[in-house]
């Protein structure tokens, strides 16, 4: 596997700044943060989050009516 060196890395910085922008470029940092975070807590919890999750609340569907009749 070839190793990425310090002109390699400077050429990706690089292509992502014209394509992002130096302005954008922030906000990238924290969705790509959050989002490994977010994939770090999963794998730690083991899926145990769909336990957790509550029933959906009655919000019209179903067969309860929503207003009586």
């Amino acid at each position: 596997m070839p190793h990425l060196g310090i002109p390699e890395l400077l050429l990706i910085l690089a292509i992502v700044v014209l394509l992002f922008g130096v302005g954008k470029l922030p906000q990238l940092g924290k969705g790509i943060g959050e989002g490994i975070r977010n994939f770090k807590s999963a794998m730690k919890d083991g899926g145990q989050d769909s336990d957790k999750k509550e029933p959906p609340s009655g919000n019209g569907s179903g067969d309860t009516p929503s207003s009586p009749r």
